[in-house]
């Protein structure tokens, strides 16, 4: 089996006097996408703290915002500055969260390669931000 790691890429946005437009999500990639849901999130919430089994998630996230990812025994902290748009594409088996830096609802957009299943989800708890005073706190990771 070849060890897949995570993603991150910043995309491009359309501004002009209506709003912004990106793209979420590559063509080829829409295919394999058996379940996609907007998340908006309140400031200082966090999102997450989970990793999935078999599915692959990509996760859009307009910032400002704070991103933790542990992968291959190490933890990495992500800035999004406000207004960038962020694609992850995280494998299986990746601990992720996110948390709402900003004064205003936090927009993050999902996309996964396993169906929701409220009876089986593919989601298994690992905190890796914890709620202290609204700011990121980091337990030891797995």
């Amino acid at each position: 089996m070849v060890n897949q790691s995570t993603t991150m890429e910043r995309l491009a946005c359309y501004e002009d006097d209506r709003g912004v437009v990106f793209e979420p999500i590559e063509p080829m990639e829409l295919r394999s996408q058996q379940n996609v849901h907007l998340v908006l999130t309140q400031p200082g919430k966090i999102r997450g703290n989970h990793y999935h089994g078999t599915g692959t998630e990509v996760v859009v996230l307009v910032g400002p915002a704070f991103a933790r990812i542990h992968e291959c025994g190490e933890t990495k902290d992500i800035i999004v500055p406000e207004g960038d748009v962020v694609r992850f594409v995280i494998p299986p088996g990746i601990p992720h969260a996110f948390q709402n830096t900003g004064t205003d609802v936090m927009i993050l957009l999902a996309f996964n390669t396993v169906a929701h299943d409220r009876a089986h989800p593919d989601t298994f708890p690992c905190i890796l931000i914890g709620e202290t005073n609204g700011k990121a706190s980091s337990p030891d990771a797995p």
